[in-house]
């Protein structure tokens, strides 16, 4: 089993120290095992970040295939969407216990994934340190 997932893409940017990679959607990514975790089988294209390696040179338009830690794949899909469900769901449960209105429970719990998703964004420069992507 590859410890890895990987996408064809193309270069539609670069700069000294980084490419821009536009990933094209493919039919092999509904054979995917993790395909619901990293989003890209329901997208046709997105433009990614990818470190340039010293060692090869690169020109926009060349086809290149781009490759992520399945680890950091599972880690992105639990950041994404377990954790902002179960808060939901846990808040949604509190106050339903708690006697308040199921509407007020509802909204409070679309509340705290709305902070949960700011929060994320706050933090993003540093989720992207975290979550790289490599030529392969």
């Amino acid at each position: 089993m590859k410890d890895y997932v990987s996408h064809p893409g193309v270069v539609v940017g670069i700069n000294d120290k980084d490419l821009e990679i536009e990933i094209l959607s493919a039919s092999s990514c509904g054979s995917c095992g993790i395909k619901s975790a990293c989003g890209m089988s329901e997208m046709t294209e997105k433009r990614i970040t990818v470190p340039k390696p010293d060692d090869k040179e690169f020109i926009v338009g060349q086809p290149v295939s781009i490759k992520m830690n399945v680890e950091q794949g599972n880690k992105a899909a639990l950041f994404a969407y377990l954790i902002p469900a179960l808060l939901m769901i846990a808040l949604i449960v509190i106050l339903s216990n708690l006697n308040i209105k199921e509407w007020i429970a509802a909204l409070a719990g679309v509340g705290v994934v709305a902070v949960y998703y700011g929060i994320l964004y706050f933090f993003k420069e540093k989720l992207k340190a975290e979550f790289k992507y490599e030529i392969q």
